[in-house]
Parts: structure tokens; sequence; C-alpha cells
């Protein structure tokens, strides 16, 4: 691959494990800010559907850590064991956040609705994707059309982790927003719950600017070799 490609994933790998450390950091942090109202993180994602006028979305427990989503095909908004039981910051800032989905779902907001219609796609290409580009280098010589293809295809992933950032940024905008015009967190709890969803969006955009930087390596690649 070359020592450009070592370089650039290796700085991919830095940035993203600094990051994952830190939101991990800031969840436990804010994990041990008791909420005041004593509301769990279903309880919280309940409110904030109702009051956004949405009656046909289910809240749901799923297992495992940071597993929470939501899932556009059945309408749910998933939350991991911690956040849908527990009743602090950080379970209220995800809870929150999940909805801020359920809601760009139910008002056809444009950049989520990109996102979706490229899942198929994204989730077909991330299987064979990394294969095609190394083989497209190896054989780059005699097929240089392979790495082409093989571009193409990441280019799809890389779109759809660009198209990402204003998603997720504006859930958590919608969520920031719902917490403090309903009052539903002191000024303590709502500054923790905003430091934690600023955390989580940053992953994002480590994965964006790791995939963007990648996807220009390759071309560079294929550049190079229909120079010579």
């Amino acid at each position: 691959m070359g020592s450009g490609y070592l370089i650039i994933a290796g700085a991919i790998m830095l940035f993203s494990w600094l990051v994952s450390s830190q939101l991990k950091s800031k969840f436990e942090l804010y994990s041990k800010l008791q909420l005041r109202n004593g509301m769990s993180g279903r309880e919280i994602a309940e409110k904030m559907l109702a009051d956004n006028g949405i009656t046909d979305v289910r809240v749901i427990s799923t297992p495992g850590q940071l597993t929470d989503h939501y899932n556009p095909s059945d309408k749910t908004v998933n939350l991991s064991e911690a956040v849908y039981n527990h009743r602090n910051a950080a379970a209220a800032a995800v809870a929150a956040h999940e909805c801020g989905h359920a809601v760009q779902h139910a008002i056809g907001y444009e950049w989520l609705t990109m996102r979706s219609k490229l899942v198929p796609i994204v989730s077909v290409a991330s299987n064979y994707v990394q294969w095609i580009l190394i083989a497209g280098i190896l054989m780059i010589k005699v097929f240089p059309g392979l790495l082409l293809i093989g571009i193409v295809i990441f280019a799809a992933t890389t779109l759809f982790s660009v198209i990402t950032l204003p998603v997720e940024y504006d859930a958590s905008n919608r969520a920031l927003a719902w917490l403090e015009n309903k009052h539903m967190l002191t000024q303590e709890e709502q500054a923790g719950a905003k430091d934690a969803l600023k955390w989580a969006a940053r992953t994002y955009v480590v994965a964006a600017i790791g995939s963007i930087a990648t996807l220009l390596y390759y071309i560079s690649i294929y550049s190079g070799s229909r120079r010579n």
C-alpha cells in the first residue's frame, strides 16, 4: 500500500481512538450527574416524541453500550439499557438525540432522507469495496479500471459519511433545544448534555475526514498510474 497509506491510516486510527476515549470519559462523567426531575431515558424520549406530536414511534431497549439509534424502517427509538433505564444527564442527552432523528423523519428532513436512500448501497458496498481497492492496486498495470471501480464505490461510502454530519448535528441541536425550552434539565445538567453530544458528534467528524482522506489517497494512486 505504501508509506502514504500507512501514515493516513495511522493518523485516522489515532484521532478516532482519542475522540472515542474522550467520548467514553464524558459519558461516564455525566452518567454520575443524576437528573433532578428523576426521569429515565425512556421517559425523556417518550415526552419528547409526545411534545412533537409523534405518536407512531415506539421507544424500546436494545442490548449493548452506546448502541442507541433510531430505526426509520420500523419507527423505533432504540436505547441501550443504560440509557433506557437510567436517570442522568448522559441518558437524557442520548435519548433526546435519538428522538431528534424521529423528528427529522416525521418532518421529512432532507439530509436524513438522502442518507436513508444511500443505506442499501453502502451496506452492500462496505462488504466488498476494500477487496476491490486492494485488487485494483495490485492489478493497476494490467487492469487500471478495477481501481477506478473501487474508487467510485468508495466515494459512495464517503458521501454517506459526509451526509451523516448534518443529520447528527441537527438531531443534537433539536434535542438540546427541546431540553432547554421545556426546562427538562438544570443548568448543570444541560451543560453536561451539550458536552456529551458535542463529543458524540466529533466521532462522525473523524469518520468523515478519514473517509475523505482515504478516498483522495486512492484517487492519487489512480491518477499517478494514468500519468505513467
